[in-house]
């Protein structure tokens, strides 16, 4: 998905533009902010008009979820980055050779960073922009337009946009979001350059005019803007895009142990010089206070920051979005749950036996806002066999699609889950028999037992899908070996 211009409107969220300076910076620009409020709890403390001078943006909805500020529980923070450049100076656009109009409001970096309650361990999940998933109201398509499609939605709100990406992502890992952040293109130029740049070791020579690389094989030490070029190159990368992310987690972790090193948090310039740099790109939530942040994370080090992908199965066509990145969102939820283990998916079933489709009633509810989904789906299990009781509309709105079961009825809920891949089975006295709750997630029934999510069409994810583990990705502590 390319860049969407900020002097157009509605903004464009389905048309590839192979330039442009928000090309695949945004990850490391997010968390690196989010990583220096982490390390340095203590300077944070030392600057008390920091918080009073963050740009707030509504993005979990008033003050934020019950109990989502930084309280001693663990916290999911979905850290994004676009290429907003309203703050950007002239003097800063002339030094990148760009222009304020060129901007993009798709949010080409999305990570998933879940800090523990105790601060000693914080794991990051990235992912990619191009991922093809289900988004509220508009059906398929790659994860980074959500954020533009809130905002044509709303006539332009920001906060639209980070309301629909944040309840993409929730749909998508099962995980629930406490905290938004959000950090523009200049955070990354910005913070490269304050804290005198990193050290980074190519296994090849890149020079690539897209993104404008032009370093030597070997070690270099980067800042400005070949720095903003080594996070942002894709093109001439064996994986594209994903090696871009090992990228970004690369310079990341790179940055992460220079910004947590003496010669930065013991010099009260270099101090400053950073602390600036980030309160001149960042934007919260209403509801994030980033001094606790800062006071439950001061101890965090780099072995344990840990940086994770989630699972994918290569690049297809679509007619509608291009060329995108096939993903299976039951694999998704299950590789998140495995990763932080803080949701329940679908584990309860997992020593339940299927039973015949048409041995039990179904009852099917529409917690959407498409009209006539509970109807068409339950067309659809009819075809397959089941029987099928109540078809009415929900009492109220479902985020996810859920198979409600009473105790005692796991098989027939593992039976009906077998033809809708990502949808989480839940165990609940609130209903007598087997409950197919249709949520926004745009999840529905398919006439096959499904390795892909309903509602997508059928991408080419291999039958037999690896399963998810832990093992991909690095810490904020590894050096050893080049990288493309």
């Amino acid at each position: 998905m390319g860049a969407a211009s900020l002097g157009a409107s509605p903004v464009t969220a389905h048309h590839d533009v192979k330039r442009g300076l928000g090309i695949g910076v945004r990850t490391v620009t997010a968390v690196l902010a989010v990583a220096i409020i982490v390390v340095s709890g203590w300077a944070w403390l030392t600057y008390n008009d920091f918080k009073s001078s963050i740009r707030r943006v509504d993005a979990i909805g008033g003050a934020g979820k019950p109990g989502s500020d930084v309280d001693g529980k663990d916290q999911n923070l979905l850290v994004v980055g676009n290429d907003d450049r309203d703050t950007a100076t002239d003097k800063e656009l002339a030094q990148l050779g760009t222009t304020r109009d060129g901007g993009s409001y798709n949010t080409d970096t999305m990570m998933l960073m879940h800090l523990p309650a105790n601060g000693q361990k914080a794991t990051a999940i990235s992912f990619p922009r191009d991922s093809y998933v289900a988004i509220p109201g508009h059906g398929m398509s790659k994860l980074n337009s959500a954020y533009p499609d809130g905002i044509n939605d709303h006539n332009g709100s920001k906060a639209a946009g980070a309301q629909l990406l944040v309840q993409t992502i929730e749909n998508l890992t099962g995980l629930t979001v406490d905290h938004f952040v959000q950090v523009d293109l200049l955070g990354f130029y910005r913070i490269s350059n304050a804290i005198g740049g990193v050290s980074v070791n190519l296994c090849q020579a890149q020079k690539e005019p897209n993104s404008g690389i032009d370093l030597p094989k070997g070690v270099s030490t980067i800042k400005g803007t070949q720095a903003l070029a080594f996070v942002r190159q894709r093109y001439g990368l064996p994986n594209g895009d994903l090696d871009r992310i090992k990228r970004q987690q690369y310079f990341l972790s790179a940055a992460f142990r220079k910004v947590s090193s003496a010669g930065t948090l013991l010099n009260p310039f270099k101090l400053q010089n950073l602390l600036k740099a980030v309160n001149q790109s960042l934007q919260m939530d209403n509801s994030l206070d980033p001094l606790k942040l800062a006071s439950q994370f001061q101890d965090l080090s780099a072995g344990n920051l840990i940086f994770k992908t989630i699972p994918t199965h290569g690049t297809q066509d679509t007619d509608d979005a291009g060329n995108v990145v096939v993903v299976d969102p039951a694999e998704v939820k299950q590789f998140a749950n495995q990763l932080i283990g803080t949701n329940s998916t679908n584990s309860g079933l997992d020593n339940a036996k299927t039973v015949s489709p048409g041995s039990f009633t179904v009852d099917v509810l529409n917690g959407s806002t498409t009209d006539g989904a509970a109807s068409r789906n339950a067309d659809t299990l009819r075809q397959l066999g089941f029987k099928v009781g109540t078809v009415d509309t929900a009492g109220s709105r479902s985020p996810e699609t859920v198979i409600e079961y009473p105790d005692g009825r796991a098989g027939q809920a593992k039976t009906l889950a077998a033809h809708i891949s990502g949808a989480q089975a839940k165990q609940t006295d609130s209903v007598k028999r087997v409950t197919l709750l249709l949520g926004s997630d745009g999840l529905q029934v398919s006439t096959g037992n499904t390795t892909h999510s309903a509602g997508q069409r059928p991408l080419n994810v291999p039958a037999a899908a690896p399963t998810p583990t832990s093992s991909n990705g690095m810490t904020a502590a590894d050096t050893g070996g080049c990288i493309n």
